[in-house]
């Protein structure tokens, strides 16, 4: 198939040309476990359903695009119709010999029907909110899915997206989640040597991720109701799980990384509303500041706040026993102590690179699945504003068991919905749900 691409919007680079493992800067990248020859899918033209037509959706149909070079993208849904239509033509105007769309579904539904139109592989790009009952249907369809972070806003949902992962690999399909950071060369690098032990026992790890404010959208029409918090769904705790577990559950799951991906005990910390104080930013915070326990005596600390005029970060430091480890994201990787090294490496575009190895995987018939880890690294968040919200010492057992689920079902999504936000909540008086 003859391939005609306009503007590069992704920096593709070519990643994975065989499948198995690679080597990078002296440390293992990924290794896609043995082939399956019930693997299904490794037929030669793969195709593409998108559920979700935002900005991060546009983004991801385009890096799969380009992550392979037979693949075609068939299906696109969203809840509006206007951003459906967006998607479509960004898609057409970059990769118009990949864009076969023979289906566009409108609605709440839309996920249902993209999944079953006929496709291999589905990316799933809609609110939080909607990620575990959407991933759940995708895995019983047995298509191969990427998935975006977080991938749920409470724990019911995240037991959910569990189960989902673990019929996955039952299944020997492909999940790979956005935890982009997770597919940063430097970043995979430096945590290599940081968990082979380079720098000694860890005793903490601090994260920043602190930036401006994100615009609120303002409704077509005189949307109201659920139209409009679909429109502003980052604001709306039920939908997008806060801006911790949304947006720096990033720098959560380099956390986590660095700690070799084993779980906090307990969560305490703060935050609250200085800036975005208006009805237009919904019941959200804009600062976090939180302090994880981990079984070992290990502390984890984070910082994030989304406030006009501050200082950006977004850095990663790991104390050990042997050594410190410093990451600023984008720009440095160093080890001090009695191991110091710099990366000085190859630089690639993340983003893609997700996309590279799902595609990979796929091809290869050796499934790839970070279902388990992605899950986690979003109910680690998910304590974080717990503990905030409350101001009480959280557990993570008390918050993992918890049964209480912050939005409707999946089933009662309609356009008359009337969906009420909890009340901002106030720590000391806002209780552990």
């Amino acid at each position: 198939m003859k391939k005609t691409l306009k503007p590069d919007l992704t920096n593709r680079r070519s990643f994975l040309k065989t499948t198995g493992t690679a080597m990078l800067g002296g440390a293992l990248v990924y290794n896609l476990g043995f082939p399956s020859e019930a693997f299904a899918n490794r037929k030669k033209t793969l195709k593409i359903g998108l559920i979700g037509c935002g900005g991060r959706g546009t983004g991801a149909a385009l890096q799969a695009l380009k992550a392979d070079p037979d693949v075609i993208i068939t299906a696109l849904g969203d809840a509006f119709e206007d951003r459906l239509e967006g998607t479509y033509k960004a898609l057409i105007q970059v990769a118009p010999d990949q864009t076969k769309i023979k289906h566009k579904f409108i609605g709440f539904d839309a996920y249902q029907k993209v999944i079953d139109s006929g496709v291999d592989v589905v990316l799933l790009a809609t609110p939080p909110a909607f990620r575990p009952d959407h991933l759940t249907y995708a895995v019983n369809a047995g298509k191969h899915i990427f998935c975006e972070k977080p991938v749920a806003v409470d724990a019911p949902g995240v037991r959910k997206v569990l189960a989902a992962a673990k019929l996955a690999k039952d299944k020997n399909l492909s999940l790979v989640s956005g935890f982009c950071f997770r597919h940063d060369f430097a970043n995979m690098a430096t945590f290599s040597k940081i968990i082979n032990g380079e720098i000694g026992d860890i005793k903490t790890v601090t994260t920043f991720r602190n930036g401006g404010e994100l615009s609120a959208q303002y409704s077509r029409g005189g949307e109201k109701g659920i139209a409009h918090q679909l429109r502003n769904w980052y604001y709306q705790n039920w939908l997008s799980g806060d801006m911790l577990t949304e947006q720096a559950v990033h720098s959560i799951d380099m956390m986590s990384w660095a700690m070799n991906d084993q779980l906090p005990i307990k969560a305490i910390g703060t935050g609250g509303r200085q800036v975005r104080v208006g009805e237009e930013f919904g019941n959200i915070y804009d600062h976090f500041a939180i302090e994880y326990q981990y079984a070992n005596g290990a502390k984890g600390f984070h910082f994030c706040r989304q406030q006009s005029g501050t200082t950006s970060r977004n850095t990663v430091e790991v104390a050990g026993t042997k050594g410190d480890a410093s990451m600023t994201m984008g720009r440095s990787h160093i080890i001090t102590g009695q191991n110091p090294w710099e990366y000085t490496g190859e630089k690639n575009n993340m983003f893609q690179t997700e996309h590279d190895i799902l595609f990979a995987s796929i091809r290869s018939g050796k499934p790839f699945n970070d279902g388990e880890r992605m899950a986690n690294s979003t109910m680690i968040g998910i304590l974080g504003t717990l503990a905030a919200y409350t101001g009480q010492e959280v557990s993570w057992e008390q918050a993992f068991n918890s049964e209480h689920s912050i939005g409707p079902n999946i089933a009662d999504y309609n356009w008359d919905l009337e969906w009420k936000n909890a009340p901002i909540a106030v720590p000391g008086i806002t209780k552990l749900l």
